[in-house]
């Protein structure tokens, strides 16, 4: 035990280590160099070297996540996300975490509605082991009895638990309410009827059909030199299937006149998730819009709506706004928490700040503060190994170039204030916002 203690602090420390500034040398000053690299069995994944911190990450993402989840069976892909460490190859369930924990390995697994993403850490001295784990788990996961049912107790739990839950019922309601009968309207954590349907089969389709050599992306960053990461992810990857089974989604549009739904619970706060339709990734406004929001309701203590919901009038806690383009959508979402008999003057507040952005745009002085600090955050965001390995999945995925670390600024800040105010006009109708509240609003009736 005392050994097992020793490991897992020795890891602890070492991230540490990495988190206040080895990678903040590269990407942040310099931008790192990104190397794009085929190994010997022919996965291509984007790579970079940092060889003062002995440890390696890797990121992988499956294209299809939640939103295929059969009907009926719905919270497939979430319930098989807690399953793949669960046992793999000749090892049970103990063994395989036994394993892990012995020598600091972080392996996890994620269900988003679009994705099945993959995050692998370890210490550069046992990575072969790690990764010789990770395909166990990604190409032989056992999905024994005892364990499906143990994790099927805790999702059932879970899913209790969340009818309890504002945050919880306020985001679901949003797209169900905001998606009617697209994929992207099921609960991606299911339903106590759908996770009690699926089968140890229905377990076994899913890890056949989605985790394939066509269907992934790759980033990594470590200590180890390219032909080294090339011959690890082999090691994970090279006994996966050939050929993915994932349908495309449908295009996934909003109503076209607003509604507001609301989510009885017996809380003193409710929660409000409130979205309009916004960008996908690679739409040519994706910068304008992002400068825009980060005026409006992305800036934290700057924004506009933090102004006038919080600092002049004490509403809320916390306002915020974001923009979130997936798949099938591009959606501009935001949330508040407040009493329930100031909800319906949060939300007015709210509907008022964005009219205001789209009637007037921004200022040259709100734009030149949201790109100083947008450009000079983002290096920010490489602390660690994993946010890099993060990074250069989302970059792939996005398609947005190999050179998006030295690029990525200048798109910023070649947006102007008529930029801005051309995308504000093009997404902000408060009129057509969904809102959803969970709770007991004051003052406030359903759309019918």
């Amino acid at each position: 035990m005392r050994a097992l203690i020793r490991l897992a602090a020795s890891f602890v420390l070492v991230m540490g280590i990495a988190a206040v500034g080895a990678f903040s040398a590269s990407p942040a000053g310099a931008f790192a160099t990104v190397e794009e690299i085929k190994t010997p069995k022919g996965f291509m994944l984007w790579y970079v070297r940092e060889p003062s911190i002995p440890i390696i990450s890797l990121q992988l993402n499956f294209q299809g996540g939640a939103a295929l989840d059969p009907a009926g069976k719905e919270g497939l892909a979430r319930f098989a996300s807690g399953l793949f460490d669960e046992g793999a190859g000749d090892l049970d369930s103990q063994a395989f975490q036994r394993q892990t924990v012995n020598l600091a390995i972080g392996l996890s697994f994620r269900a988003t509605l679009d994705s099945f993403s993959v995050d692998l850490q370890t210490l550069s001295e046992n990575r072969d082991e790690a990764f010789r784990l990770a395909g166990l788990a990604l190409g032989k996961p056992r999905f024994d009895a005892d364990a499906v049912e143990r994790v099927r107790a805790q999702f059932m739990h879970l899913i209790r638990e969340g009818e309890q839950d504002p945050e919880k019922r306020s985001a679901e309601g949003w797209f169900r309410a905001a998606f009617a009968d697209h994929p992207y309207a099921a609960p991606s954590d299911g339903t106590e009827a759908s996770i009690a349907a699926i089968t140890i089969d229905d377990l076994k389709s899913f890890a056949r059909g989605r985790l394939a050599r066509d269907n992934v992306v790759i980033g990594a960053s470590g200590d180890v030199p390219a032909d080294e990461i090339a011959r690890l992810v082999d090691l994970a990857l090279g006994d996966l299937p050939e050929k993915a089974t994932v349908s495309s989604l449908p295009e996934a549009s909003l109503p076209s006149a607003g509604l507001v739904r609301i989510e009885h619970l017996d809380v003193p706060q409710s929660v409000v998730s409130f979205g309009l339709t916004g960008v996908k990734r690679d739409d040519p406004d994706f910068y304008a819009a992002y400068l825009m929001n980060y005026v409006l309701g992305g800036g934290g203590f700057t924004s506009r709506l933090y102004s006038e919901v919080r600092e002049k009038r004490g509403l809320a806690y916390s306002v915020y706004s974001y923009l979130q383009p997936m798949r099938a959508a591009g959606l501009y979402m935001g949330g508040v928490a407040t009493q329930n008999g100031r909800v319906a003057e949060s939300i007015a507040l709210i509907r008022a700040e964005i009219a205001r952005m789209a009637r007037e745009g921004v200022s040259e002085e709100e734009l030149a503060a949201a790109k100083r600090h947008l450009t000079g955050a983002f290096p920010l965001r490489f602390d660690t190994g994993d946010q890099i390995a993060d990074m250069l999945v989302g970059m792939q995925v996005d398609h947005l170039g190999i050179d998006y670390f030295e690029k990525r600024n200048d798109y910023l800040n070649a947006v102007t204030v008529d930029d801005v105010a051309r995308v504000a006009k093009r997404l902000l109708d408060p009129e057509k916002l969904v809102i959803v509240i969970a709770g007991n609003p004051v003052g406030l009736t359903a759309t019918p």
